[in-house]
């Protein structure tokens, strides 16, 4: 199964990003985490905040010229967790550079709810060259749907 837990991304600059993800009862993940308790695993807070900062981190690399690179992660660091998210939240997610380079760099993610800091870290991410015109494309259209709400931004935009 693949989570792709980003509803909107809202900002994406080379330098920072902010998303959005409501988090509804009918996830998936409510089914058995927990009966009676729903909460929101904090693996997928965290994988939540990965997706932004790797699409930071591509999108820092595309500022300069590199459009070929994806972002894999490869580190979480400092990562605390200060309250239980549960369905009905939104969750707001921000991403921030500190370093970036063509091997990789680190990104600060932070995740509040109604303006108060839920989870936070420090991402590492290495690139791989992807050299797979179908796989660019894919990528290509699970940002725009991030972005637009379509896969094709000329549809919805």
């Amino acid at each position: 199964m693949r989570f792709l837990l980003l509803d909107r991304i809202t900002v994406l600059e080379p330098e920072h990003a902010t998303a959005v993800k409501c988090v509804s009862l009918s996830d998936d993940v409510f089914v058995d985490h927990f009966p009676g308790h729903p909460v929101m695993p904090g693996t997928l807070i965290i994988e939540a905040l990965a997706q932004l900062g790797g699409t930071l981190a591509e999108r820092a690399m595309r500022a300069r010229e590199r459009h070929d690179l994806h972002a894999l992660l490869t580190m979480i660091h400092k990562a605390k967790f200060r309250r239980m998210v549960r369905p009905g939240d939104r969750l707001d997610l921000e991403a921030r550079v500190m370093t970036m380079s063509e091997d990789g760099g680190q990104v600060r993610a932070t995740a509040t709810v109604d303006g108060a800091l839920v989870a936070e870290a420090e991402l590492g991410f290495a690139f791989a060259t992807i050299t797979s015109a179908r796989l660019v494309e894919r990528r290509r259209q699970i940002v725009n749907v991030w972005l637009h709400g379509t896969s094709d931004p000329e549809d919805g935009t």
